[in-house]
């Protein structure tokens, strides 16, 4: 096991730290939709991914590379569809199937 370990990590060593952040940060806009689709609702689930995801974003705004702008994209999109799943869901609707 330990000799995996050491394999994965000189496999990691190799990729570019803003890239693993990037896929990191959305991981975590992944958790936010699963919270957000399912029925109902997670919405304390949901806006901790998404406050997690932003975090991430934000504090390292302008190292990201070529993901930059696709990360601030899903970022807001995703805050769009909280606002718009949890206002759904206060009014009695049905949830956007698209969230």
């Amino acid at each position: 096991m330990a000799e995996e370990m050491a394999e994965v990590r000189a496999q990691l060593s190799q990729v570019p730290a803003a890239q693993v952040v990037a896929n990191h940060a959305m991981g975590c806009w992944e958790l936010a939709a699963i919270h957000l689709s399912s029925q109902p609702p997670k919405f304390d689930e949901a806006q901790l991914a998404i406050d997690a995801f932003g975090a991430l974003v934000e504090v390292v705004q302008g190292k990201l590379g070529d993901d930059e702008a696709t990360l601030n994209d899903a970022l807001a999109q995703l805050r769009l569809a909280f606002v718009q799943v949890k206002a759904a869901q206060e009014g009695g609707e049905e949830a956007p199937a698209e969230a």
